[in-house]
């Protein structure tokens, strides 16, 4: 069955069995699979969607009677006062720049809580110099490290009660850095800690990766405002592209105007047919974040069993899809990236090398045989050329598919070092 794949005996054999020792995790998942399914469908009955919903606009987008069913069902999915939902912003990394700019100003204090954030804002906030970025407009950033994991608290506290911030950032998921991603329970601590010192301080939470991992969304424990990617959760693999910003109303509406144009913010922006793409991925969102959950606890039991580090184990608690695997060894990295590119549907054939990717510093090896261009809620694995050489593994459509895949990948990683 698996020959076209190369894919030896003893290795579906070694799968199966770690499949098995995994099934309680996968009972887990369909639970939270099962109520996400039904929050979704609950949303769809009570904004009362129809195939008129799937009409496109074109031009300013005037009267979008679609786009604005998909807004309520994202605001009610995430248990948000509003959301804006558009085809517009091109990634995620784009939304947390519409919402930074929407909700600073010149002057204003930006503080990351989560150490720094994905490489792909340095140039936006300013860490890496560009006339473009916050700190050109005289925003200032600072950021405090986490510690064993977890926010540091005491240093946080002692910061904003000495220091007028506007915003805290925190990102969720780990990105290209050795922690581990936060849960929501400390999430829900450390806010509730910020707004007894200065209730006015925005608490904006990127939640990219992290949408339907568990059934509460950050919103459900005292976010202001929160940010994601449709070709990640949301999207459920079926969005081609687009993200949403989810929160409080006036807050969304600043990052409508930013989007747009003050004074027009969300009464513009024409769908261009994407309506449909955008309401049948978010009702298949639950299903395909659990393959990926799915994907992600075997892979990390089959690679734990063959001797490397992982993060996190098969057995904790997930708060993202991302699966780390710690090869310590550049060749493996690469190795085992080429092998899920070659256990994709798409440019399978392609050989991937690490290269320079805008936004990033060290050379970047990346698989990604998707649908969607970038797509990491399809299977794809990718990392950076550095110590301790991680590979960073999520998505799949299927839980099926990601299987193949993960045994491909191995498949190659053995071959290389034999």
């Amino acid at each position: 069955m698996y020959n076209s794949l190369k894919i030896e005996e003893k290795i579906v054999e070694l799968v199966n069995s770690c499949e098995e020792k995994c099934l309680e995790e996968f009972k887990k998942i369909d639970e939270i699979c099962d109520y996400n399914s039904l929050k979704v469908l609950s949303a769809f009955h009570n904004n009362e969607v129809t195939d008129s919903c799937f009409n496109s606009t074109t031009g300013y987008g005037y009267n979008d009677l679609g786009r604005e069913k998909i807004e309520n069902i994202f605001r009610d999915v995430l248990g948000a006062e509003d959301a804006i939902v558009r085809s517009q912003f091109i990634s995620g990394s784009h939304a947390l720049n519409v919402c930074f700019f929407a909700l600073l100003r010149p002057g204003d204090t930006l503080l990351s809580i989560s150490g720094k954030p994905y490489d792909t804002l340095d140039q936006v906030i300013g860490i890496k110099d560009n006339p473009s970025s916050l700190k050109s407009f005289g925003i200032n950033y600072e950021q405090i490290d986490l510690v064993d994991n977890d926010f540091d608290y005491e240093k946080i506290k002692e910061f904003i009660s000495n220091t007028k911030v506007k915003v805290i950032e925190i990102q969720r998921s780990k990105g290209y850095s050795t922690r581990k991603s936060i849960s929501l329970e400390k999430v829900e601590k450390v806010i509730k800690l910020i707004k007894e010192i200065d209730s006015n301080i925005i608490v904006m939470v990127d939640n990219c990766y992290c949408e339907f991992v568990g059934k509460m969304e950050p919103t459900s424990v005292g976010a202001d405002i929160i940010v994601g990617s449709l070709i990640k959760n949301l999207g459920g693999g079926i969005a081609p592209n687009g993200a949403y910003i989810a929160g409080r109303h006036d807050l969304v509406e600043l990052c409508a105007e930013r989007l747009t144009l003050p004074g027009e913010g969300r009464e513009v922006g024409p769908t261009l047919g994407i309506n449909k793409s955008l309401l049948q991925g978010i009702y298949m969102a639950p299903s395909v974040v659990a393959a990926s959950l799915k994907t992600a606890v075997l892979t990390s039991k089959v690679m734990e069993d063959l001797g490397y580090g992982v993060e996190p184990k098969y057995n904790e608690t997930r708060v993202d899809i991302v699966q780390n695997i710690i090869f310590n060894d550049p060749d493996k990295l690469i190795e085992f990236t080429r092998g899920i590119q070659e256990g994709s549907a798409i440019d399978s054939n392609a050989l991937v090398e690490p290269g320079d990717m805008p936004g990033y510093e060290d050379k970047i090896i990346m698989a990604s045989g998707s649908f969607t261009q970038g797509s990491s809620i399809e299977l794809s694995c990718d990392g950076p050329l550095r110590e301790p050489y991680i590979a960073y593994m999520q998505g799949s459509l299927t839980y099926n598919y990601g299987k193949i895949g993960l045994m491909r990948a191995v498949s190659r990683l053995i071959e290389e070092v034999d």
